[in-house]
């Protein structure tokens, strides 16, 4: 269902998703820390083509919501010069209330398409009863928005995950396979024609929560993978809470670590040529 609306402004001028927000200068605050830090990973991560058109995945939790209302902010200072399209895929997961996110967007004048696919029939199918969803879901729930993006005729997928996401990626990566990979910023879809942009992925988890409480959106917990025990993320999550709790600021450090990579200080001869390092011994070429 594709629901094209105009943007309509409420009388400050301002995106009609901000017009119950906190005049508060801690909110304000907040607001200007998320649109600068996800600006820095447009801008770091080149991942504007004016004139592109953006499908922006909308799941009904924090984070899609977040990613919706800075990208807006952006567009709304003349920064950010693509066509959005909002876009939920409604998995067919028992109870999912249907009527949230489309009175949502339409009030907000967003344009949006509703897509519904049963992915919850096949992920609970397919797996036996205490298994892991995340992985099949995620891959049934991106295969359907690349081909929606297609039809749309958008050249991104725009995600909203955030720092967080990415460090425990990377620590799941490091600790359970043996590699050292996180969530970046850019990438291209294995067919090479879609682009998956996360524009907040250096915001922090608790702003995105702090700013969708503010701004009251309309949260839709997922029950599908969010309800299982013992995820091996949930693990991850808790282990960086609890060193962010004991050494404050932790976190950054750590995403910024992520972009200042020393190939020469690793193990993998694949990133940097060991076998061409020699010492330079004074007199032993006239030696020889």
């Amino acid at each position: 269902m594709l629901n094209e609306v105009a943007e309509p402004l409420d009388a400050e001028g301002l995106p009609p998703m901000f017009r119950q927000a906190p005049a508060t200068v801690e909110f304000n605050k907040l607001r200007r820390r998320l649109v600068r830090q996800a600006r820095e990973a447009i801008d770091t991560f080149g991942m504007v083509r004016p004139g592109a058109r953006w499908l922006v995945a909308l799941s009904g939790g924090k984070d899609s919501y977040g990613l919706l209302a800075v990208l807006l902010d952006l567009k709304w200072r003349g920064l950010l010069p693509v066509e959005l399209l909002a876009c939920n895929l409604d998995q067919g997961q028992p109870g999912f209330p249907k009527h949230i996110l489309p009175e949502f967007l339409s009030a907000n004048g967003v344009p949006h398409r509703i897509e519904y696919q049963d992915t919850y029939s096949v992920v609970t199918d397919k797996l036996p009863e205490g298994s892991t969803y995340c992985s099949l879901c995620s891959r049934l729930r991106r295969g359907h928005l690349y081909r929606i993006a297609r039809e749309e005729g958008c050249s991104a997928l725009v995600l909203g995950h955030h720092r967080e996401d990415s460090l425990e990626t990377f620590f799941m990566n490091l600790m359970h396979g043996g590699r050292l990979a996180a969530m970046p910023g850019k990438l291209l879809n294995d067919e090479g024609d879609v682009e998956v942009l996360r524009p907040l992925i250096y915001c922090a988890e608790a702003d995105l929560a702090r700013f969708a409480d503010a701004l009251s959106f309309p949260i839709i917990p997922c029950d599908l993978c969010g309800s299982q025990e013992g995820l091996q993320r949930n693990v991850t999550k808790s282990m960086l809470d609890d060193m962010e709790r004991q050494m404050p600021g932790r976190k950054d450090v750590m995403i910024r670590a992520l972009s200042n990579v020393r190939p020469s200080h690793l193990l993998d001869p694949r990133i940097f040529d060991f076998g061409s390092l020699e010492a330079d011994i004074p007199g032993r070429d006239a030696a020889e």
